[in-house]
């Protein structure tokens, strides 16, 4: 079967092209935007393809292909420095994902996987009630919406053409090599430095990098994926407390946690206009992976303390190299 991946330099797309060279049955070719930046294993066809929008052409990449992974995305930007947010989230995440699935039907692409986001769901869960596949979307950033909105051109586009279509929505993401605030929680915890958050008993989903790719492989040749809408998580929903202790202790540092009420640090973050980042650690995000797993007969195969524990191993490793360079 032949692959097109788009993405494959991002944190999902690397992950997924190393698990996919190294089953070693798959004829796969990756989009790139230069030869600068062009595939590191000999053995893929890397194509270089325009930066992803309406008019970018597709066509050479997806001669003869049966399947289409799309990772490539404008991802989540903490701090938006364009004008007009929506409209550059829209130039590529829909009509950049809109264009490549329209030459895709054409050219004959069996299955379209489009790699979304749990925030077409939401921002946040009440304790105990997880999203569901079926749970209304309620995006409330852009990237967000614009992510809902490829997902609804999609699945006009399944109905239209024929071509199947899996839509993945991951929770937070994690793994070797993971940036953004994971990165700076791991940093913060190999320093020693005490936080005021030993006293969180919330609930929010992960899902491993590991656990992501191998339900995607699966959603390419799976017949009860077809047209299917899948949330995924590592099925183990940590409170942040527990996710610090957790992840301390695959650094083998102590975890050094004050006892502060959520209430109280709420409020001091409303004080400080931190809203947003007291949502993230002290409110719930969780998902219901049920019908990924009975559509699917998909289980997690790597556990959290396993990740966390390749995710400290990489991460102290390159702390190493640093102290040594």
């Amino acid at each position: 079967m032949r692959v097109l991946l788009t993405g494959s330099t991002g944190f999902v797309g690397r992950g997924l092209l190393k698990k996919m060279v190294s089953d070693g049955h798959w004829d796969l070719v990756t989009a790139v935007r230069s030869q600068s930046v062009s595939c590191a294993y000999k053995q893929v066809e890397s194509l270089t393809v325009a930066e992803l929008g309406a008019d970018t052409d597709w066509r050479k990449a997806l001669k003869g292909v049966d399947a289409v992974i799309h990772c490539a995305a404008r991802a989540h930007v903490i701090h938006e420095n364009v004008a007009n947010p929506l409209a550059a989230f829209r130039k590529v995440n829909v009509e950049g994902t809109m264009s490549l699935a329209r030459q895709s039907a054409r050219a004959g692409v069996r299955r379209f996987i489009f790699i979304s986001t749990i925030k077409v769901n939401g921002e946040g869960t009440l304790l105990g009630v997880p999203y569901a596949s079926d749970t209304p979307p309620a995006p409330m950033d852009p990237y967000g919406v614009s992510k809902m909105e490829a997902e609804m051109g999609l699945r006009a586009l399944a109905a239209e053409t024929g071509m199947e279509v899996v839509i993945i929505r991951p929770a937070l993401v994690y793994g070797p090599g993971v940036k953004a605030n994971f990165l700076s929680m791991m940093r913060i915890l190999n320093k020693g430095i005490p936080l005021p958050l030993g006293a969180i008993y919330n609930r929010r989903s992960l899902v491993a990098l590991d656990n992501l790719v191998d339900l995607i492989l699966i959603c390419i040749a799976h017949p009860d994926a077809a047209n299917q809408t899948f949330l995924v998580s590592d099925g183990d929903d940590l409170s942040t407390t527990e996710l610090l202790c957790r992840m301390a202790m695959a650094l083998g540092k102590p975890a050094r946690l004050l006892p502060v009420p959520s209430w109280m640090l709420e409020r001091g973050a409303a004080m400080l206009g931190k809203k947003a980042l007291s949502q993230r650690l002290c409110g719930s995000l969780q998902v219901d992976i049920g019908k990924t797993r009975e559509v699917l007969g998909w289980t997690p195969p790597v556990s959290v303390d396993l990740a966390l524990e390749a995710t400290a191993k990489h991460f102290l490793e390159l702390e190493t190299l640093k102290v040594t360079a």
